[in-house]
């Protein structure tokens, strides 16, 4: 009996090589999200261990380092708008319509949170001819929602990421460690106050440099009189503070006041012929002259008291605002002065960093509240003890 042979079998189906969803071109510019990401992300570490260590230690920490990192965050920040934008886009016009349904949806998310994090991040600098946020209550949660979404778009990268080529876990380990230890390293560094470096001292010690004032500086240093003398950089945002001010007696406390001026060049030829130095005079200089007392011009006897700009000054924003201690109510300027951290390019007088400085001012105003700004400026009944330090 013949046999039937069996039909030839039919050949598998050639399996589809799996295409990725990311091509060669559009990866480049995911390699350059990837790498702001990754120093936003060190540098976020950074801040946010700074403030962190402010609330465990009740100490500030914030100086002018930590303010050009916060300027590094809103450049980053804003380098990553456009390629972060454009990636998302194009990714999602490109990934439609691939089976993969729970990636598309999550991809989704990842995009939508991506784009909370930079939109909030936009609102909180508050550009000139955008939404400014002014409300305390709107800025913290945009604050939060800045804080909290990054997060939340870590999770959905890992959840979207499954989907496609397996994440290279020793990478992004070897990342975290190096971060961390930088971060660290940078942290307790950042336990030094740099404002005391290379500043001289004065030429006598410091408690009989102010003596017979009571006035003092944390360190006995002197402080340097353009510091001292930025009521222009108050008129800013501060005019009607400035205007009140400018024709108040606080302003024409000093050598600009003919009656102090006669009375006190008297006092200072006096003192230096019976004592052959002019110490006797910074009786009054603690609370009349505070700008050429601390910057040590005051001990000069040849200062100029009538052409000399910081005899001028009277008693300025600054000498009131950074005031950190009231020793007593003595009355003669018992009171620790230091030198205020200002956000970076303060006193510059090119009109682009005037700009960026401004920028940080309204991006971090609780810096520059903390600064300027402590408990015993504050309340009727702390206010009085604070004005005490000169009127007894």
């Amino acid at each position: 009996m013949a046999t039937i042979a069996a039909p030839p079998a039919a050949p598998a189906p050639a399996r589809q090589k799996y295409v990725r969803a990311v091509g060669p071109r559009l990866r480049i510019l995911l390699y350059v999200v990837f790498a702001l990401v990754a120093l936003l992300g060190a540098n976020s570490l950074y801040l946010i261990s700074i403030t962190a260590l402010e609330a465990w230690t009740r100490y500030t920490y914030q100086d002018y380092f930590y303010q050009l990192m916060f300027l590094l965050h809103l450049a980053l920040g804003i380098l990553l708008l456009v390629p972060f934008v454009a990636f998302g886009l194009i990714h999602m016009v490109t990934a439609w319509n691939r089976k993969n349904k729970r990636a598309i949806r999550i991809g989704y998310a990842l995009l939508t949170a991506g784009v909370i994090v930079l939109v909030t991040g936009v609102l909180l600098i508050r550009l000139p001819g955008l939404a400014e946020l002014k409300s305390q209550l709107t800025r913290q949660i945009v604050y939060w929602a800045h804080v909290i979404v990054p997060l939340a778009a870590a999770w959905l990268y890992w959840l979207h990421r499954l989907a496609g080529p397996k994440i290279k876990w020793r990478v992004g380990i070897t990342y975290g460690a190096v971060v961390g230890g930088v971060v660290l390293a940078m942290v307790v560094v950042k336990m030094q106050d740099p404002r005391g470096w290379n500043r001289p001292g004065f030429e006598e010690e410091a408690e009989k440099y102010f003596q017979p004032s009571l006035i003092t500086t944390p360190d006995g240093k002197p402080i340097d009189d353009q510091v001292l003398m930025m009521d222009s950089y108050c008129l800013k945002c501060h005019a009607d503070v400035y205007k009140g001010w400018f024709h108040s007696a606080h302003h024409f406390s000093s050598f600009n006041n003919p009656a102090y001026l006669a009375s006190v060049r008297e006092t200072r030829e006096v003192s230096l012929k019976r004592d052959g130095n002019v110490r006797a005079s910074r009786w009054c200089a603690g609370c009349h002259d505070p700008v050429p007392f601390l910057s040590g011009k005051f001990q000069d006897p040849n200062y100029d008291l009538v052409n000399d700009p910081t005899a001028h000054a009277g008693i300025t924003c600054t000498v009131c605002h950074a005031m950190t201690q009231v020793s007593s109510t003595k009355g003669n300027a018992d009171f620790v002065i230091e030198e205020p951290i200002h956000y970076p390019f303060a006193q510059s007088t090119n009109p682009i960093l005037q700009f960026i400085n401004n920028q940080l001012v309204k991006a971090k105003p609780s810096f520059h509240k903390q600064t300027f700004l402590k408990d015993f400026h504050k309340g009727a009944d702390i206010q009085s003890e604070f004005c005490s330090t000169c009127h007894k």
